[in-house]
């Protein structure tokens, strides 16, 4: 079994309790499996999840958590069974790292709906009986199924957002076929999931109009990423104006926020989808009914739509939009991911700042 403690030949960020603050913290990795693939992380990107598990905002955290699951980095030994990969090899690391491999989710290459519960990078039990611990440290062993091949060329910083916010918009955009040229998209809010979603949606050929309640967003939206058209939110004249102009939503905004007035934004047999975390949803279910209208919820992907989904952003140069941080700096980057002053994903350079 892997130990425990502040010792360790593994170094890493943890939180020791709800504050979250984090601090360096030694431990060591369960030993490498045939099957595993041994990676020394360069980068790993900063997502909400990290606050909401190292703040134990879902009363389910276990102290000491290394967190992150964003991971790019190195392979620097494989197990005798690895097939998949080679010394040398970039690779990413995204939400989860096991399942079970034998459920029909798995044997479909939906390994995020396993039946038995797919292991979470970190905060989950690893096959050791240790808690998993993510990417703000200096290594990871994980099992080939669950690494990433990253082309040559591609920025390895840039490919850390895409194992978590860029599948998650990914994902759901090709499972309701938000991916047809000349069709029209709504993207609700502008971070670091909603931007991706406008880069994927203007690779697609479609029409996209950005949803926000930030005006300062605009020139951003319109002039750097591509959008075709920005919308306060707020305002409810130009909200009106849209009815029944959409033929898809998906819905990137975190934190408790109405749904209801783009429902009436959609066409009819339109198609609207959330992918961030909003609380309780309310709906009248006419508003629905009344032009055949349809809503759903998604969450990253199986490992097939991720390895497509980085392969098809290096051929389209799709680029997150990244700053770049030292380890050092993650306490204050965590607070201001909480006041969304961050443009728009950060990611720490473990390899240089992590000694």
């Amino acid at each position: 079994m892997a130990g425990e403690g502040e010792k360790g030949d593994c170094i890493g960020w943890a939180a020791r309790d709800a504050s979250g603050v984090l601090s360096p913290y030694k431990f060591n990795r369960r030993s490498l499996g045939n099957d595993d693939v041994f990676i020394k992380i360069t980068h790993c990107g900063v997502c909400y999840a990290d606050v909401i598990w190292t703040r134990n905002q879902l009363h389910d955290s276990n102290y000491p958590l290394v967190p992150g699951h964003e991971i790019v980095g190195v392979i620097t030994e494989a197990g005798a069974s690895v097939t998949c990969f080679k010394t040398g090899d970039l690779v990413g690391v995204g939400t989860y790292i096991n399942s079970c491999r034998e459920c029909e989710y798995c044997n479909a290459y939906t390994e995020h709906h396993c039946a038995k519960g797919a292991t979470r990078t970190f905060n989950s039990i690893d096959i050791d009986g240790t808690f998993t611990k993510g990417g703000y440290s200096s290594y990871i062993v994980v099992h080939q199924r669950y690494c990433f091949l990253i082309p040559e060329g591609y920025p390895p910083a840039m490919a850390a957002p895409l194992l978590c916010a860029g599948i998650t918009v990914y994902s759901p955009m090709k499972r309701y076929h938000m991916n047809q040229p000349g069709k029209s998209l709504g993207v609700i809010g502008l971070g670091g999931l909603g931007h991706m979603a406008v880069k994927f949606a203007k690779s697609f050929g479609l029409n996209v109009t950005v949803f926000s309640t930030s005006a300062s967003k605009q020139e951003e939206a319109l002039q750097i990423l591509g959008a075709d058209k920005f919308v306060i939110s707020s305002d409810k004249q130009q909200m009106q104006s849209l009815t029944k102009s959409l033929d898809f939503i998906i819905d990137t905004a975190s934190g408790k926020h109405p749904v209801d007035a783009y429902v009436s934004i959609l066409k009819p047999h339109g198609v609207l989808v959330i992918v961030g975390a909003i609380g309780e949803v309310k709906l009248q279910s006419i508003d629905l009914i009344h032009g055949s209208k349809a809503i759903a919820a998604s969450a990253v992907g199986g490992t097939k739509d991720i390895q497509e989904m980085i392969e098809f952003c290096a051929a389209n140069k799709i680029y997150p939009q990244i700053e770049t941080i030292q380890i050092q700096d993650i306490n204050e980057a965590l607070d201001r991911l909480v006041n969304r002053d961050v443009k728009y994903r950060f990611v720490i350079d473990i390899e240089n700042s992590l000694k």
